[in-house]
């Protein structure tokens, strides 16, 4: 297998061998991820959906900006993968463009669930692509987790709404920006990844500004920056959580932003989900957890500033 190259990410064994501390991290991250959701379902009620998202990647880039010039990749900025690095900004971006509108016309809980499907789409697209195998055991938790997703979908039962299949778009767009990120690994620092990413995400979010610009009200304008703050400070924790633990240990944790979410969804909007959704609920977070456990830690280490539900 190939090595990866050593960057501030990737520490040392005796650093990766602190599980709680690393479960702490993807914990937070969990919970500000759900904060940053909850605040996207605020101000999608006064703002349109390319403001959000425009707003969410500057505002990000302005906090994460420090942390790069911090954590300084071997070898800069060059590249000569910017056509996979091109690839999965625009994947990432999409997600974030289909979870924010998911947000906005679904419950909070069901926007998180369907968009953490990513571990399901990740070997199907890494088989097509890479031509990966594909174990039994992953092939029996993708069947199982596509039965709990058609569970929560309820085609046929008359109460399915469009929106779902937006909120499965974006696992299925993190799904592709993971394996593009998988496949740019073996030569590229994750710190180069993020770079790109950030750069590229609020460049091209820009340009639908152009005929879409609304002004915030004062107040929104805080939301936005907080809403850039949580995504910051929710890929630092997502990171040095992966960073500090084996990724089949920790990586599990990283479905509490569904229990955030849902939690919070009820105090704040009285969302509920029926017993059909908690089903579909446990099987895409069991056949996730599986799938997960069997993806490379260092992979998940450099996903880890992509992952779901801030692509």
């Amino acid at each position: 297998m190939h090595k990866h190259q050593s960057n501030s990410v990737i520490p040392d064994e005796a650093y990766r061998n602190q599980p709680i501390a690393g479960a702490l991290f993807i914990l937070g991250a969990s919970f500000m991820f759900a904060m940053l959701g909850t605040l996207v379902k605020v101000v999608s009620t006064s703002l349109n959906n390319e403001m959000v998202v425009f707003f969410r990647n500057v505002c990000a880039l302005i906090f994460i900006l420090p942390w790069l010039a911090h954590s300084r990749p071997s070898g800069g900025i060059k590249t000569t993968c910017l056509r996979l690095h091109l690839l999965r900004s625009v994947a990432g971006l999409g997600a974030m463009y289909c979870f924010f509108y998911a947000i906005a016309h679904l419950r909070l809980s069901e926007a998180f669930l369907l968009a953490s499907t990513s571990p399901l789409f990740i070997p199907l697209i890494a088989y097509v692509w890479m031509r990966e195998e594909v174990t039994y055991s992953a092939k029996g938790a993708i069947i199982a987790g596509f039965i709990g997703i058609v569970l929560i979908l309820k085609p046929g039962f008359g109460i399915f709404r469009p929106a779902m299949l937006v909120a499965l778009a974006t696992g299925v767009l993190v799904a592709l920006a993971m394996v593009t990120i998988r496949r740019m690994s073996f030569s590229e620092p994750a710190m180069r990844i993020v770079f790109y990413f950030t750069i590229f995400s609020t460049v091209i979010s820009a340009g639908p500004l152009f005929w879409s610009w609304q002004s915030p009200k004062p107040e929104i304008w805080w939301l936005l920056i907080l809403i850039g703050l949580l995504a910051a400070v929710g890929q630092f924790f997502l990171t040095k959580g992966y960073s500090m633990a084996p990724a089949a240990q920790v990586g599990p944790l990283s479905y509490g932003n569904v229990v955030f979410a849902t939690i919070i969804g009820w105090i704040c909007w009285g969302e509920t989900m029926d017993l059909l959704t908690w089903a579909g609920a446990f099987l895409v977070c069991m056949a996730g957890i599986i799938t997960t456990r069997r993806t490379e830690a260092h992979v998940l280490v450099d996903a880890a500033v992509g992952k779901t539900p801030d692509p």
